[in-house]
Parts: C-alpha cells; structure tokens; sequence
C-alpha cells in the first residue's frame, strides 16, 4: 500500500467523514495502480536473522543500538493528529470509574470508539481499516489503556480475534469479512480456552465434524473466559477435526470463522471478574452450528500454528500500554507528593518516595524502549521474525505493571486503596496481564525453548562432537581452551558493543556483551548434556 494514499485517507477520517475516506481510498487506488511512479512509495523492508533469537547463540545485531526510525517526520505528525482526539476523548468522555461499577462499557462510548476508527486500526485501508503500522498501533495502545475494559475489548477484537483472517485468511474471507470489523459494526472473539485446556491448547476438546456431501463442519462444544463473548458477531474457533495422514486418521486443531448468525452460538452470564470490568467475559457455547467448509482459516489441521501465531503477534504492544498506564498514574502521584506535606516536609522529599518514583520511571522507560524497538522490527523487516521479542517484552511489561501500579499506590497510602482515585481499579486491572495471552510461567518456557531451538540446529553439529570426546580429541580440546575463561566467569569481551555507544555508556556496554557471552555458555551447555531432549 502506497504511504501517500493511506496518510490521505487518515486525515480524511480524522474529520469524521468515513464515506469520503472510504471513496478516496479507492480512487487513489486506482490511480496509483495506472501511475504507481509518481506516488511515494514505502521503503523497501530488509531481511535479517532474528534479533533475539541469536543472543542464545552469543550474536548482538549491532545495528539494534542504533535506534529504528520507521515514521518520517510527516508521518509522526499525521499520528498525532490521530492520537490527539482519542486522547481528549478519553480524558473527557470516559468514566472509568462508572464502566467499572457497571461491569459494561456504554453504547455511547462505544459508538464514538467505532467512529474514531479504534476498531480498526491494523486492517488495511482496502478493507476499510486505518491500516497502521505496528509502531503506530503501540503509539495509540498507550491511550487505549487508560480504561482498562475499553482496551481488553479492543484487544480481543482486533489483536487477537480478526487477526487470523488477517494472517491466514484468503481474499475471499478478507473481503467479505474484514469491511464491517473495521468500522465496529461487527465485533470478533478469539475462542481457544476451555474447561480442560487452558495454557495446553492442543488438548482442546471443541470438535468439527464434516457433513456427509462434504460442504459444512458440526460445530460441537464450549469455549471458557472468552473476551467479547457476548457481544461478538464473528467469532474464530479452534476445534479438533479428522484428518487423513500418512494412511493414519489422526484428530488436529483446525480454525474457523463462525458466524453468530450461522445458528447453534450461545452465551452465558458474563463473569464477575476481579478487573477490567467493563469488557465482555464469558462462556461460549456451540451446539451443532453448521459452518460453511470455505470459512476455514488456512488449511485443515494448520489450526494450533494459526493460534499460536495470533497470540505470538499481538503481545508487543503490551510494553507500550502499560508505559501509557503508568504515565498517567505517575502524574497524579507526582501531584500528591509535591502537595502533601508530613514531618513539615513534602513526599517528593524524602529519600525512599524517590526512589519508588525513579524505579517507576526506568521500568517506563525499559517498556517503551522494548515496544518500540521491537515493533521497529516488525516495520522494518520482511517476515520479521520477533516472536520471542514480543514474548519478552509481554513478561517483563506485565509484571512492571503490577509492580509499579503498586508502588504508585504506595505513595498515595491509605487515600490510593479508596475508590474514588483509579489507583485500586488500575492494580485489580493489571493483575490480568500475567495470565493472558499466555501466561508469564509458560511464556518464559517458550521463550527458553525457541532459543535452544535456535542454537540447537545451528550447534547440532558441535554438541555432537563434545558428546563424542574420544572421537573428536583436538576440536573437544580447542572448544575446552575455548570454555576455561567462561568457566572463571571471565569470557573475552571481543563484540566491542561499546563503540556503538555513547562513553557513558562504556560500563554497560561491557555489561550487556558478557551476558549475552554467557547466554551462549550456558545454552551449550544445556544442549551438550541434555540434546534434543531439551527442545
């Protein structure tokens, strides 16, 4: 998609006229497809090895110090202009405190998030979407997050819930689907939780059997904790079907569009939830829903990796939410603790205040840094591989959240515990972001176990040779020359990381080139005892 034709129909939607954006977007299209040389086009995206993945192989991309600049300074401005009426309409027209209470968020609100065109912020413009970029969708994530139902509804629709037709979804699904999630007037679910699977998706239950003229699944089963359950109109479903392999029927996961409308889609209560109260939590069940055989995402059995894949994208954004979060809580108790005054000083004063305040502010700043660095890779890069970043980047963000909420609380002291401040709402809130979209206990393994992968095919070779030392004396030897000095804690230091840095950073440098040597250490070693095993 060419830059010009989507900054054009930003701006255009920016004055609330969403028919002349969707006409002008289609007319440039055409235009651009007759004379594509006299538009601006994007730049070109680059290939590179995985960032993260590599340091499990003792590899620093150096051109990561130097920060990715995705958005021109034309481009910057145009986001502002989007960021700053969603901002003002949160600050305005957002009772967080009464969507809390009420357990739902208003109709009104909720026509105003359509029309600021929340509901579809990475759909392309051909579809009818804003088509933002991932740096772009984290830039508005961290205004979305100041209520936290508003941002889990919005999450589960667009990070999660459309995002297989998005990623999977041939031009048919796309069409036909993809126009009416963009404006809100349809709104999408993830079902992949049930009572028995939760963190072990492949277990799920929930089956698709194919009619006899082979034209439609039976749609059989329950889905547990689903966000915008009950007020979804498409909803993706993961269900185990039969397929053929190898002369073997075997049972795997396979993904679906399902259409409220298709019949056999009901829904429980919503649940009573400790936070984020204002989305929609429930229970979903389907009985017999006939679903057409073309509403397949991707192909039969490909289900498991489509989901995985889903969630895998959407978790970047976490750092920059909860960055947004925290700035806003860190000026209301900036605000407490230069006005309140104890032992005839104010907080501000006293040394360990301080401290809370200036711990807060390098987690803040550790977050955006994370977010936006890897949602640059993501702009910048062909087929970005940043899963792992991303994995990252939602377990460190999630529980920096919960600390810093915390503390933030703290400083209030017994005035940040009442509800008339959103200290308490925004730590109940918060407390989700450690369990979903894969819990930080299971993200920590997939983070581990894609390194080793990593390494491993890359190390196969030299893991085989030092679990045969008496066949291979001389390489066991050099690798054992190789190994004493991180065996004494003291690898040599030969990335010079620190002439890509700023001389105050000299220390640092040092300190990231020897734990990324030691990562390496350590994932031979784990390889070379355990082999595949391990991974």
């Amino acid at each position: 998609m060419l830059y010009s034709v989507n900054r054009a129909t930003r701006r255009l939607f920016l004055f609330g006229n969403l028919k002349s954006m969707r006409n002008y977007a289609t007319k440039s299209q055409e235009v651009s497809a007759i004379d594509r040389e006299s538009e601006v086009t994007t730049i070109k995206k680059s290939r590179r090895e995985p960032f993260a993945k590599n340091l499990f192989l003792g590899r620093f991309d150096k051109d990561v110090l130097s920060y990715p600049e995705v958005l021109d300074r034309e481009r910057l401005q145009t986001l502002q202009e989007m960021v700053d009426p969603i901002e003002k309409f949160f600050k305005e027209n957002v009772d967080s405190k009464e969507i809390d209470q009420n357990e739902k968020i208003s109709d009104s609100v909720m026509k105003t998030l359509k029309e600021l065109g929340l509901f579809g912020q990475q759909i392309p413009v051909e579809y009818g979407g804003l088509g933002l970029s991932a740096t772009e969708y984290a830039r508005i994530g961290e205004v979305t997050a100041l209520d936290g139902g508003i941002a889990v509804t919005l999450a589960a629709h667009q990070a999660i819930g459309l995002k297989g037709i998005l990623i999977a979804g041939n031009e048919h699904q796309k069409q036909k689907y993809l126009p009416k999630l963009a404006t809100g007037e349809h709104i999408a679910a993830f079902c992949l939780t049930e009572p028995s699977s939760g963190s072990d998706a492949a277990s799920i239950q929930t089956r698709a059997t194919l009619s006899k003229d082979g034209k439609t699944f039976l749609l059989n089963g329950s889905k547990i904790w689903i966000s915008n359950g009950g007020i979804a109109d498409i909803f993706t479903v993961f269900a185990k079907t039969k397929i053929e392999e190898k002369n073997e029927v075997k049972d795997k996961v396979t993904a679906f569009i399902v259409e409220r409308k298709f019949g056999g889609v009901t829904n429980g209560q919503p649940e009573d939830k400790l936070g984020i109260r204002g989305s929609n939590t429930c229970e979903v069940h389907f009985d017999n829903t006939p679903v057409p055989i073309e509403n397949i995402i991707g192909e039969i059995g490909s289900g498991f990796k489509i989901a995985m894949n889903i969630l895998n994208s959407g978790r970047f954004s976490m750092g920059s939410s909860g960055a947004g979060c925290l700035k806003y809580l860190m000026g209301l108790a900036t605000e407490h603790a230069i006005n309140r005054n104890q032992f005839d000083k104010p907080l501000k004063d006293f040394e360990l205040i301080k401290e809370k305040f200036t711990k807060v502010a390098l987690l803040i700043y550790a977050m955006e840094s994370m977010s936006y660095l890897t949602a640059g890779l993501l702009d910048s890069q062909e087929n970005a591989d940043c899963a792992v970043e991303a994995a990252i980047v939602k377990v460190f963000s999630s529980e920096a959240v919960w600390y810093s909420v915390s503390e933030m609380l703290q400083i209030l002291g017994g005035l940040g515990y009442m509800k008339q401040l959103p200290f308490e709402r925004l730590l109940r809130d918060s407390r989700i972001l450690m369990i979903f979209e894969g819990t930080n206990e299971i993200l920590r393994m997939f983070i581990s176990l894609m390194g080793c992968q990593h390494a491993g095919k890359e190390l196969a070779e030299t893991v085989r040779k030092l679990r045969n030392p008496l066949m291979n004396p001389k390489f066991v030897f050099r690798m054992g020359w190789n190994r004493r000095a991180q065996k004494l804690d003291d690898p040599k230091l030969w990335m010079d990381l620190k002439g890509y840095l700023h001389p105050s950073l000299m220390n640092s440098a040092d300190r990231l080139e020897y734990c990324t040597l030691r990562l390496q250490y350590a994932v031979e070693i784990a390889l070379e005892q355990y082999g595949k095993k391990n991974i």
